[in-house]
């Protein structure tokens, strides 16, 4: 059961910054954010911004697939 839970926490903490890194990512590209150069080092560390929405999309998958993972983990304890 602690793992279940641990498994949910980590699941919407990797689905929020994922959803983190996507929107940043998008802002600084479509110039909603400026300076680009600034605000990349800031905020993502020296990447380009399709290398920090890719990775946006990496974590909300990854957020996706632990949280339905600890959905079938606690709906099997309660048999």
């Amino acid at each position: 059961m602690l793992f279940t839970r641990l498994g949910r926490i980590v699941a919407i903490l990797a689905l929020l910054l994922g959803i983190w890194h996507i929107v940043g990512g998008l802002m600084i590209a479509t110039g909603a954010m400026t300076p680009e150069a600034d605000a990349l080092a800031r905020y993502f560390g020296n990447k380009t911004t399709g290398q920090v929405i890719d990775r946006g999309f990496y974590e909300v998958l990854f957020g996706i697939a632990l949280g339905i993972l600890t959905e079938i983990s606690f709906s099997t304890s309660r048999i």
